[in-house]
């Protein structure tokens, strides 16, 4: 089986020893994903854009995406990021998952890890 590992220059990619996604086994594991921004929508909208890079890399969309997890330190804050990933999934809407939980700083509102139909070769 062919790995493909795919970068997006985050500087916490080299540090904890991660990368942005993986091409493997017929998917493309995108990993947990936060954004920049004040609010959870600015930051939902800046994941996404990272996240849709990353997919982009790997020769898949969001249209490709099976399965989406998002995490939440406020799970009254997801209701506001509604619009913004019907937007991004559109008639393609993946399995999904919200979980309130802390994440690993307090300024972000939100995390975002999917999984993808990666291209067939």
């Amino acid at each position: 089986m062919t790995i493909k590992r795919i970068s997006s220059g985050g500087e916490f990619e080299a540090k904890i020893g991660y990368c942005r996604a993986v091409v493997a086994g017929g998917f493309v594991h995108v990993a947990g994903t936060v954004g920049a921004g004040d609010t959870v929508e600015e930051q939902c909208k800046a994941a996404l854009d990272t996240i849709k890079g990353a997919l982009e890399k790997a020769g898949s969309s969001f249209a490709e995406v099976v399965r989406v997890n998002y995490y939440l330190p406020d799970a009254a804050e997801f209701e506001p990021c509604w619009p913004i990933l019907a937007e991004a999934f559109g008639e393609n809407p993946p399995a999904a998952t919200m979980v309130e939980c802390n994440l690993i700083d307090p300024k972000f509102r939100i995390e975002i890890e999917l999984t993808a139909l990666a291209p067939q070769a």
